[in-house]
């Protein structure tokens, strides 16, 4: 790879050079690290928005139509759609990005699946260097829709400036509306699929639990019904985004959630770098599989491996 070429593509916002930043950084490349050395100072200029909720939510169809009215609106959309890993080919299965076919030709328009490669927490271990690659790009919004998540499937949070959680009345989540988890991270709350009789309940649920949970009074979540498939909801859902963002403009805040997102990189970095340069030289290969076949045989367990793997890294 021709590092500074696929750099200068990127500035200049050229899709194929975008492609290959984002398979660099998605795959762990060699060269990833200088990529995204050249392109952070040019980063920073997007709004991130996360749209996270179980399978079945509707949140491709959401998506699809959010990047709609924004492109309606002259903005140039990055759309990360995170699906689950392949257990044949190790990629994504594209089920979400077929979903937003229309826009494959509109060059203002980029759309990426990425894999979650067994990555818990609702995304894919490169969302975070992906999205940094589409704001170098100069996107002016960046959609992140996870893989259908659960309860406590919340990464999301540490990537988004705004985070949408998608709900669907008739599966659950009145139930799901009263356990901590997923839905105390929404900055939006979206009851898809709104036509549905069990809404008027679901939407009660979700007030109740907003009155129930602490809040310092600055910021409620609304709650927004949507009928993604005919496109209905979608303008009221835009205009909730658009108050968050200005809500995190004054006092500071944007800049305080953006330190916390940075904070959070930090960690997961210097977790993965730890790992990766540590775990050898404490475990060795031979070492984890004998190990591995005295457990599996019953004739050792793990607790006593890790007391010992312990006392090794603080000797």
């Amino acid at each position: 790879m021709d590092v500074q070429r696929v750099i200068e593509g990127v500035l200049a916002g050229r899709t194929r050079q975008i492609s290959r930043a984002i398979s660099a950084v998605e795959d762990g490349a060699p060269q990833a690290p200088e990529l995204l050395k050249a392109l952070f100072e040019r980063s920073g200029g997007a709004h991130v928005v996360g749209i996270t909720g179980a399978p079945g939510a509707g949140k491709s169809t959401l998506t699809d139509h959010l990047v709609l009215l924004l492109r309606g609106a002259g903005r140039r959309v990055g759309v990360l759609a995170v699906d689950p890993t392949s257990p044949f080919s190790g990629g994504a299965i594209l089920g979400d990005r077929v979903r937003m076919d229309r826009h494959f030709t509109d060059p203002g328009v980029y759309i990426r699946s990425m894999a979650t490669r067994g990555t818990l927490g609702g995304v894919s271990a490169g969302t975070y260097d992906a999205v940094t690659v589409l704001e170098a790009a100069g996107f002016d919004e960046v959609i992140i829709e996870t893989v259908g998540v659960g309860q406590d499937e919340i990464d999301i949070v540490n990537t988004a400036h705004t985070s949408i959680v998608v709900l669907v009345p008739g599966m659950g989540d009145d139930v799901q509306a009263i356990k901590a988890g997923i839905l105390e991270i929404g900055d939006l709350l979206v009851i898809n699929k709104a036509d549905r009789p069990q809404t008027a309940r679901l939407e009660t649920e979700l007030a109740m639990m907003l009155d129930l949970a602490p809040s310092d009074g600055a910021w409620r979540p609304p709650v927004v019904k949507t009928v993604a498939r005919d496109g209905e909801g979608i303008d009221d859902v835009l205009e909730a985004i658009a108050a968050h963002r200005q809500f995190l403009s004054s006092d500071e805040r944007g800049y305080l959630k953006e330190v916390e997102r940075c904070r959070h990189r930090i960690r997961e970095l210097w977790k993965a770098a730890a790992m990766e340069r540590l775990l050898p030289s404490l475990l060795s290969d031979e070492e984890l599989e004998s190990a591995a076949e005295r457990m599996a045989r019953r004739q050792a367990e793990p607790y006593s491996l890790i007391e010992k793997l312990s006392k090794r890294f603080n000797s």
